[in-house]
């Protein structure tokens, strides 16, 4: 177990909302993800084509890095399973299929880069597990949920672009509790 995960009791109910708050939200993005690319059309930027999915699946791999931190990783787990399940209930089914088979593998690619590189630097340990889930995910995802890799390179592109964004709002966040506490 991490540090964290050991001074979890100890933590209180703040920890516990925290973490159901990050789950709600992991759910959410991955019912979301999995809705959309049934749904909507993709996305054209340029030549490439983005499922339309992409922006949220990519936002997933860094709430699963938090909720790694709020409730380990049997909360991981237990938020994939849900995710899942309320997936198969919106989604057409090959969507699911193919959103659990890539979410198992880029999941444990993720978990275990972000496991090695966390305690040098939780930040590091966000994007290096980002880029490992993003490029394990879409190469599995795209061709199992559309039937071609055509929109490797768009899935790609957009979870970078999810990414991204998402590692600046934890830099923003960081920033602005070191002012706080100033």
């Amino acid at each position: 177990m991490t540090g964290l995960a050991r001074s979890r009791p100890e933590a209180g109910h703040g920890l516990v909302w925290s973490g159901l708050a990050v789950s709600a939200a992991y759910v959410g993005s991955v019912v979301m993800a999995n809705w959309a690319s049934t749904h909507w059309s993709a996305l054209l930027v340029g030549s490439l084509i983005v499922p339309a999915g992409t922006l949220w699946a990519g936002v997933t791999l860094t709430l699963r890095d938090l909720l790694h931190e709020a409730l380990g990783t049997a909360g991981v787990l237990a938020a994939i399973a849900v995710g899942a399940w309320l997936s198969w209930s919106l989604a057409s089914p090959q969507i699911p299929v193919a959103s659990v088979v890539a979410f198992a593998v880029s999941e444990t690619f993720d978990s275990l880069v972000y496991g090695r590189i966390r305690d040098r630097s939780r930040l590091g340990a966000v994007v290096g597990s980002n880029v490992a889930g993003l490029v394990s995910d879409s190469v599995l995802f795209v061709p199992l949920a559309f039937g071609s890799f055509a929109a490797v390179p768009g899935q790609l592109l957009g979870k970078t672009a999810a990414t991204t964004l998402t590692v600046a709002a934890l830099l923003l966040a960081k920033v602005a509790r070191r002012a706080v506490s100033r």
